[in-house]
């Protein structure tokens, strides 16, 4: 008989997944529990397992197309008589016979409730200067919310009319014609087409992302140089006994511990901005996100409660996330929560950058390669220091530039007398 697999609900808050990979083909046979299909859903990957041994009948999204929870994936051959029922009850009837159907997508939204399509306020304001009605457009998004990327198909599928003539025609007639250099603009021959590089997966994910944070929030960044000289003694001391329980110490950690003793004395920055209710959501906890390299693109690890755990400690979860996010291993639980971001390319983290936020978190610290100079001392003297630059990037519209810099200070202050972190503990 034949057995229609549904995506079945794989976290709390998850509306659809994207096919990442299906580990078979149509005509394959499969066991009971055997790997079926890699989901995305969050920058997560989910592997899925078969419900039920038997021989693949149909696949119904490739990769790369999303599904929406309870929407169908494949279909099985299984021992059995009859129509089976998938995940959620009710029974599945034969399914057409198309090799490939499209994955299911959220209905139109209709004209009866205008005004009252899910969409953010920045996707609302887009519409209107794009002449969109959002009540024509399908929403793509979690529950049929509405992307920026529905816009941009809507308004390919209907172009804008004709602007009215603001001039007597014997004008425009008179008007010179466009010069011939703007087949300029044409696109490259396929000869010179190196490669065509899908955008999906992670990659996705962190385009829409990036795209969200920059419309939304207004950036604005800080940047301050500090003094690590005292730090990176106090760093190679505790390493000889922290690496032999094979944790790597890197400064990584230092910077945690600062930025939490920053957070504590500037509560608004550990934040998150509501849109829909234009409220900001200030935090309790101190869920660090640490920016982290991965194959598909970068991911945000989150370290719960860093405030509660020692730099050992907080050392060796960031090498056990980082692990696990080079293996694609991450769970949701583990890039959920987060409050506020660093992110480092350590020796290679260059003098400055501007960091896009990772909204919708107010605040996001850049940590910047350390080099050796000579510095005037306040004896008058000159002599050698390790420098560090640290860049900050916030949003403008609920932290002003005097927040950031008061928050800088505390965390300067901190990596430049690494002791005061051990203080705190006494």
């Amino acid at each position: 008989m034949e057995y229609e697999f549904r995506l079945p609900d794989i976290g709390e808050g998850v509306a659809e997944g994207e096919v990442v990979r299906w580990f078979v083909k149509e005509g394959d046979s499969i066991q009971e529990d055997a790997p079926l299909v890699s989901v995305l859903t969050d920058k997560a990957n989910v592997e899925i397992p078969s419900p039920k041994a038997g021989r693949v009948l149909r696949l119904h999204a490739k990769e790369g197309e999303k599904v929406k929870v309870g929407g169908a994936l494949v279909t099985l051959e299984v021992a059995g008589d009859g129509p089976s029922a998938g995940p959620g009850g009710a029974v599945a009837p034969p399914v057409p016979a198309a090799p490939t159907p499209a994955p299911v997508r959220a209905a139109p939204l209709t004209a009866s409730a205008p005004g009252r399509s899910t969409a953010a306020p920045y996707v609302r304001r887009l519409a209107a200067e794009r002449g969109i009605d959002l009540a024509t457009v399908t929403g793509s998004g979690p529950g049929g919310r509405i992307l920026e990327s529905d816009l941009t198909k809507a308004s390919a599928g209907n172009p804008p009319a004709p602007a009215a003539a603001s001039a007597p025609a014997a004008s425009a007639a008179q008007a010179p014609a466009p010069p011939a250099l703007a087949t300029a603009a044409a696109a490259p021959s396929d000869e010179d087409v190196l490669e065509r590089v899908p955008l999906r997966g992670v990659r996705r994910v962190i385009a829409e992302h990036m795209t969200e944070a920059r419309h939304k929030a207004a950036h604005y960044t800080y940047v301050e140089e500090v003094d690590v000289t005292a730090l990176i003694e106090v760093r190679d001391r505790m390493a000889k006994h922290v690496e032999k329980k094979g944790t790597r110490l890197s400064y990584l950690p230092f910077v945690v511990k600062g930025v939490v003793a920053g957070l504590r004395a500037y509560p608004r920055v550990n934040a998150r901005f509501d849109d829909e209710r234009q409220e900001l959501v200030v935090h309790r906890s101190y869920n660090i996100g640490i920016a982290t390299a991965a194959p598909d693109g970068l991911l945000v690890p989150v370290l719960q409660h860093a405030d509660r755990k020692s730099v050992s400690e907080i050392a060796r979860e960031i090498q056990e996330l980082a692990e696990k996010a080079r293996e694609g291993k991450l769970s949701r639980a583990e890039m959920s929560g987060g409050t506020f971001t660093i992110t480092s390319l350590g020796a290679l983290g260059g003098v400055l950058a501007t960091p896009i936020l990772n909204y919708p978190e107010v605040a996001i610290l850049g940590v910047h390669r350390i080099v050796r100079r000579p510095v005037y001392r306040a004896d008058g003297t000159i002599g050698p220091a390790d420098l560090m630059n640290l860049s900050i990037s916030l949003d403008h519209r609920v932290l002003d530039g005097i927040v950031g810099a008061q928050f800088i200070a505390v965390v300067k202050s901190y990596l430049e007398d690494p002791h005061q972190l051990f203080a705190e503990l006494a």
